[in-house]
């Protein structure tokens, strides 16, 4: 019984210790364990995996991914950072710029800054195109010139007392639609993400007159596309108390982990120590430093347990004569991995809401699935 609680724990935990981690790596592969069938089974992928949506916050959704291999975990990711596309100034045209900052500065800065526009409803400009058109390019204006305020207060130092326009946001930033873009997009609101980006700083007299165009890119081309402020992935912690712990120990193991990992109840007129929620830490393994209290905890992390900021949204319906997103993955999966848990965390920048852009990788990863099963289809069998 206790060779198989300890085969389970190699199988299911990765298990940090104070001067290493155990079991980081995948062992459960058929016929590596006698007694446990590991051979791929679509049917039981399909049972096994799923998304738990935990919350929603600020325009965040906390979901957790169980059920599927690391690299799974980690290709959502990349494709997030890198290949779900979106909408940035590419071209800037300098009409007149006589502030203190340069040009190159100054078309960098604007780059930047996030616009508030659907890409999937644009399409990729041409390689070469230099003029764009209204299915391909979005186009800014940024005309803004500084001038004193003849109302302020002569002994006034203050900057915004004495100047009009002295501050050049993102908010100067105005559309002027191409071609029929008016009549494509009647209810559209292309703006930046947000107003209060500050460009520049102007004194009376200094001017900028810009023309923008935006075209549709993905990040791996330019960090400036990239959808996504962070992308990341961690796998669920598990803290197991092996024994109680008990008054001053107990509050000191509590400071030990983050808040609201530990918590203290009072039990017969004694401070007994209980994991309230083990996702909250970050596993600084503070524990360890206490020679009283590193041998009652084990810090661990469950393999196939992720944790993600994002949402996931599928849909019921499907295309006729295609075949469903979780059908393509769990095939490309039974030719290429194993399955786990894992934890993903996603941070917009505002361009697209967290569940349109998991939804946009899901299409992606499904192209690339789908492609890798054609590539194996079109291979001769010997």
């Amino acid at each position: 019984m206790a060779a198989r609680r300890g085969t389970d724990e190699m199988r299911e935990r990765v298990v940090l210790g104070e001067f290493g981690v155990r079991n980081v790596h995948t062992t459960d592969f058929p016929g590596n364990y006698p007694g446990y069938d590991d051979a791929w089974d679509q049917q039981r992928f399909e049972e096994e995996f799923r998304v738990d949506v935990v919350g929603e916050e600020d325009g965040v959704l906390e979901f957790d991914m169980v059920g599927i291999d690391a690299a799974i975990a980690n290709a959502f990711r990349r494709i997030l950072l890198a290949e779900v596309p979106t909408m940035a100034v590419e071209k800037v045209f300098v009409y007149n710029n006589t502030s203190i900052v340069q040009d190159e500065i100054l078309a960098h800065r604007l780059g930047l800054i996030p616009i508030r526009a659907d890409p999937r409803l644009f399409e990729y400009r041409n390689q070469g195109d230099e003029e764009g058109t209204e299915i391909d390019t979005l186009q800014f204006q940024l005309k803004i010139k500084c001038s004193r305020n003849p109302q302020a207060a002569k002994e006034s130092s203050d900057p915004n007392e004495l100047y009009f326009n002295h501050k050049v946001y993102s908010k100067h930033m105005t559309w002027v639609p191409l071609g029929n873009q008016t009549d494509l997009f009647p209810d559209a609101d292309f703006r930046p993400v947000h107003d209060d980006i500050l460009i520049a700083l102007l004194r009376p007299g200094q001017e900028i007159d810009v023309l923008m165009h935006c075209v549709k890119g993905i990040g791996k081309d330019h960090a400036k596309f990239s959808p996504v402020a962070t992308a990341s992935y961690r796998l669920l912690p598990d803290i197991t108390l092996l024994q109680p712990v008990e008054d001053e120990a107990a509050e000191t193991l509590q400071k030990c982990f983050s808040p609201g990992v530990i918590e203290i109840q009072n039990i017969k007129g004694k401070k007994v120590a209980r994991v309230a929620n083990a996702r909250l830490d970050t596993f600084s393994r503070e524990v360890f430093r206490h020679e009283g209290l590193k041998n009652l905890v084990r810090l661990a992390r469950v393999r196939n347990h992720y944790i993600c900021l994002a949402c996931q949204k599928r849909s019921a319906k499907e295309d006729e004569g295609q075949k469903c997103w979780s059908q393509v993955w769990a095939e490309a999966a039974w030719r290429c991995a194993d399955s786990c848990l894992c934890a993903v965390s996603v941070e917009s920048t505002g361009i697209l809401p967290p569940d349109v852009l998991v939804s946009e990788a899901i299409k992606i990863l499904m192209g690339k699935c789908q492609r890798f099963l054609n590539e194996l289809d079109s291979v001769p069998m010997e």
